[in-house]
């Protein structure tokens, strides 16, 4: 099998079109990023952990929660952290019960960093603004069922998205969840759910 750099395959195989656009766009992602990043003096995790942190509950905000959200390892995440403490952006809450684990919030300097930067990615947001729905609708449930696939196959490994959740149950097409007790229109389908529980 050719790869899908491979122009005389990619030019011919829309797969491999899709493979590359999406490494085009992940590019973009990058480069707002670490544009983003140099503005504080900080690493692009380190700018994605201070967003994470602003709009997750506490318990996801532990060193090895971050650790398999962003498929990094323990190491790499607590050298981020330690810069963090450094600057003054977040704060460790030791845990009441085992005190060898630590929740992280954030400063009100962090909180005030996190937010501006949550923004980086508005220019893609843009263009995905002018699609019709319909577009949006195919684009959106592509990308949940790449992303489920890479879930089940271990690539992508933390997922809080609809299709990954024990109240999520789907007959005949109809999306429906059993915690909202409704059927959920194919553009409701959520990648990041605050109350996603994974199937046990």
């Amino acid at each position: 099998m050719k790869s899908s750099f491979d122009l005389n395959r990619q030019n011919k195989n829309t797969e491999s079109k899709i493979v590359v656009a999406l490494e085009r766009i992940s590019e973009a992602f990058r480069v707002l990023l670490w544009n983003e990043s140099k503005d504080y003096s900080l690493s692009p995790i380190q700018i994605q952990l201070l967003i994470f942190i602003q709009f997750h509950a506490q318990e996801k905000c532990k060193v090895g929660y971050l650790a398999d959200e962003f498929n990094m390892t323990k190491a790499t995440i607590s050298d981020s952290v330690k810069v963090l403490l450094a600057k003054d952006l977040v704060i460790k809450e030791t845990d009441s019960i085992d005190t060898r684990s630590y929740t992280l919030s954030l400063t009100k300097k962090g909180e005030q960093i996190a937010e501006k930067a949550s923004f980086f990615a508005s220019s893609i947001e843009k263009p995905i603004e002018k699609l019709s729905e319909v577009q949006k609708t195919v684009i959106l449930n592509g990308l949940l069922q790449m992303i489920y696939d890479l879930n089940k196959s271990g690539i992508i490994t933390i997922q809080r998205m609809c299709f990954t959740c024990s109240f999520y149950n789907s007959e005949n097409g109809i999306h429906y969840c059993n915690l909202l007790k409704t059927k959920l229109a194919e553009s409701e389908i959520r990648v990041d759910c605050p109350e996603h529980e994974i199937i046990t």
